[in-house]
Formats: C-alpha cells, sequence, structure tokens
C-alpha cells in the first residue's frame, strides 16, 4: 500500500489529529530525510503544503504540479495526490499547528527543516509571485521550526533572489561572510557614501540627501548584523 493511499484511507482524521508524536524519530538514517514511515510527519508537511497553495486564495493546479514534485509522488499516483491535497487544505487545523509539531520533532536535524522550508517556497513560488500573505506565512513556518531571521533570509534568497532590506545584501555580503569582512565593507562603503565627501565635490542639494539616506541604510544594516550576530552596537 503506497504511501497515498495510507493517507487516503486514514482521512481527515490524521489531518486534524496530532498524529504525529513529540517524540525523538527513529536514531539512523540521512539527517536531512525523515523517516519514511512517519505517516503522522507526512501529514503534517503535506497539510502545510495544502494549506500554503490556500493562503493566497485561490489554488492552482500549477500548484498542485509542484506539490506533487516536491513530495516525489510517482505518476501513477497523481490522482491520489490531488485528493489527499484538497482533503488537507479542507482541514479545521491551522497551519501553525502542523509546523509547530514538525519543529518539536525534527528539532535537531536543521536540514530536514530547511528542506520543509525549500519545498514550501517552491509551492508557494509556483504561480510565478510570492505574496505577502504567503510570504507571512513562511516566516510563522520558519519561526515555528527554530530558524533565526538571518536563517530565514537566506533561505528566502536562495529562492526569490536578495531582498533589497535585507542588511547583508545592502552592504554587499555573503550571509556566512566572516565579520571582519562585512566591517571592512561597512568602513568602505560608509567612505564611498558618507555625505561629506559628496558636499566635498560640490555635487547638487539633492545628491548630498541622496547620500545621507544611503549612509543611514548602510549604518542601520550594520548594527542590524551587528546585533543578530550578538554583538554590541556601537560605531566602529
Amino acid at each position: 500500500m503506497s504511501l497515498w493511499t495510507r493517507l487516503l484511507e486514514t482521512g481527515k482524521r490524521l489531518f486534524d489529529s496530532d498524529a504525529m508524536s513529540d517524540d525523538a524519530p527513529p536514531p539512523g538514517g540521512d539527517g536531512c530525510a525523515p523517516d519514511p514511515n512517519d505517516v503522522g510527519f507526512t501529514a503534517a508537511v503535506v497539510g502545510l503544503g495544502a494549506k500554503l497553495a490556500k493562503a493566497d486564495g485561490t489554488v492552482s493546479d500549477r500548484e498542485i504540479m509542484v506539490f506533487s514534485r516536491v513530495f516525489r509522488a510517482p505518476p501513477e499516483e497523481a490522482e491520489n495526490v490531488r485528493r489527499v491535497f484538497n482533503l488537507a487544505r479542507q482541514t479545521v487545523r491551522g497551519y501553525e499547528g502542523y509546523a509547530r509539531r514538525i519543529g518539536r520533532r525534527y528539532h535537531d536535524r536543521p536540514c530536514l527543516l530547511e528542506g520543509v522550508m525549500d519545498g514550501l517556497f517552491q509551492i508557494a513560488g509556483a504561480d510565478g509571485a510570492v505574496t505577502q500573505d504567503e510570504m507571512d506565512y513562511l516566516r510563522t513556518v520558519s519561526d515555528a521550526f527554530g530558524f533565526s531571521e538571518a536563517t530565514f533570509r537566506r533561505i528566502r534568497a536562495s529562492h526569490l533572489g536578495p531582498d533589497r532590506n535585507d542588511p547583508y545584501h545592502i552592504l554587499g555580503v555573503a550571509h556566512d561572510a566572516e565579520f571582519d569582512d562585512i566591517r571592512a565593507a561597512y568602513r568602505r562603503l560608509m567612505a564611498d557614501h558618507h555625505p561629506d565627501r559628496v558636499i566635498q565635490m560640490g555635487a547638487p542639494r539633492e545628491y548630498e540627501d541622496a547620500a545621507h539616506a544611503k549612509a543611514a541604510a548602510i549604518t542601520a544594516a550594520y548594527a542590524q548584523i551587528r546585533t543578530e550576530r550578538g554583538l554590541l552596537v556601537r560605531p566602529d
């Protein structure tokens, strides 16, 4: 009996219940992969994907197709996948409950949890764009999984490209850059864009205003990174 058939036979009760234990998963196996017999985990992840597809108010065939690909469902299971998907999105349980249970059970397997996030981003982007409601959904799931804001931004950037408000993007450094490199980038940018330099060059007032805004954004980005890395926020 296939996993999708088992999910269908268990039906709505599995998606509405706390079928997935909070106990630690069995030892061994791939740290990035769940126990293939953990039906409760699969149901919770299916529930997350189905609720996400519904977050923007519509569910498209493209989203269901991506959903099938994310879960590596064989072609012959296409109809069962569609039925499970529709069953999961109609349940009363909120997606936060699914996310919390997955996060608790697999808290020591960040690679697995990041894989779930990757799949959810693929589903969210199936229609060609990620709505604000979908982004809020993804951020809430990331929080439930115990990921930091920096980790969420890194995962987001790997699927959607850099966020213009991402402090690492503003400073032009990688998320895993050494702090010495980040500080050097900050100092270089401040030297290049400092308002005093613009004034000395005799630039128009509009350029001076833009330089003040740019310098403020650079300073704020650097301070945010220092805070996230547990460093004192002070000029250096």
